[in-house]
């Protein structure tokens, strides 16, 4: 079997993202053969930061690729993922899977018929505090989990005012497509992904388009509030058909502390996990020696989600196999749900997607 290191990579999108994934792949030693990027600039620093070749037509890359890493814009995910698995190549698409569902189902449908497989960047799931939790699910230990709060609000986080990812026309939403997505596919995850069958949101935009908005920090340049036209924050309740039930606050801005605390409660246990410090506490309570409530702290390895995520796919690439987790299948579960907050929000009501 081929090594997992061995596995010729590309990179299509070389921005933040694109940069990360490749400088990761480098790290573990990992067959990094090129990159693509339209913007020359981009080719230019890739190419001189990794000494790989960076093209400007993607299938010039896939011509030396075994499987790519598409970190586009959100809109672009479409086009470069279903070229790459026309290509016969396997694919990991940064989340989300696309800009819009419509679109993320064309990718799924691509991925069906294709020789390759497509898997979904969903790195949050591979954090050791979560996948702790998934092993006292599976043991039982919370009994039946019933109810997921999934949290991912920052204070002031609007990023670069004026990037593809304040527009809706390229990113297909703001803080609700963007980290709210990382909230609902680990919610649904925590749940074992069941089937969603009404969703109810709000969204907002309340602070981007100020002239006078005030930040401390921010993720990219500030270009001010001109073409702000996404969200920047949401609040959704979801319902499933086997009766649990998620509810869910994203936000880049709000008048709030900050939190990315997810708390899953089971009919036996449940836990709060913190996104951003990995903290994990398991809450209990029992009658033996007399009626008490028990918390106890999880104290687990300093671990790399990106890292875990990418060693899971090379494995798989070499395998032959797709992986079992991060399904594209899954990734168009939670763009239904993303769809159907932003109609929800726009509808004033329920959406059932049953």
């Amino acid at each position: 079997m081929t090594h997992p290191n061995d596995v010729a990579v590309g990179v299509v999108g070389l921005g933040g993202i694109g940069s990360h994934h490749a400088t990761k792949l480098t790290e573990r030693g990992a067959t990094l053969v090129g990159g693509m990027d339209v913007d020359a600039e981009a080719r230019a620093r890739f190419h001189e930061e990794f000494g790989v070749p960076a093209y400007e037509d993607e299938t010039d890359l896939f011509d030396d690729c075994d499987a790519v890493f598409v970190t586009t814009p959100n809109r672009f995910h479409e086009e470069y993922a279903t070229a790459a698995l026309a290509a016969g190549l396997d694919v990991l698409v940064e989340k989300p899977l696309a800009h819009s569902l419509e679109s993320a189902e064309r990718v799924a449908d691509a991925a069906r018929d294709a020789d390759g497989f497509c898997t979904v960047g969903f790195n949050n799931r591979f954090a050791e505090p979560v996948q702790v939790v998934k092993h006292y699910q599976d043991e039982g230990r919370f009994g039946e989990t019933t109810h997921v709060e999934a949290n991912y609000v920052r204070r002031r986080g609007v990023p670069g005012r004026g990037s593809w990812f304040t527009s809706a026309e390229v990113a297909g939403g703001g803080a609700l497509i963007d980290i709210g997505v990382h909230a609902i596919d680990l919610a649904l995850y925590f749940l074992d992904h069941p089937e969603v069958v009404e969703v109810t949101g709000q969204t907002r935009s309340e602070f981007g388009g100020r002239d006078d908005y005030a930040y401390v920090n921010m993720w990219g340049d500030d270009s001010g509030p001109e073409g702000f036209d996404v969200d920047d924050s949401a609040s959704a309740f979801l319902r499933t058909a086997d009766g649990s039930t998620v509810s869910l606050e994203v936000a880049w801005a709000t008048n709030r502390p900050p939190t990315e605390e997810f708390v899953v409660r089971g009919t036996e246990a449940g836990a709060t996990f913190d996104r951003g410090s990995d903290d994990l506490t398991i809450h209990e309570a029992a009658v033996g020696g007399g009626p008490h409530l028990s918390d106890t702290e999880v104290e687990t390895r300093e671990g790399d989600a990106h890292a875990a995520e990418q060693a899971t796919f090379l494995e798989a690439v070499a395998a032959g196999e797709a992986p079992a987790i991060n399904t594209v299948e899954e990734a168009v579960r939670v763009q239904r749900v993303i769809d159907a907050v932003y109609r929800s929000a726009e509808r004033g009501e329920a959406v059932r997607l049953d």
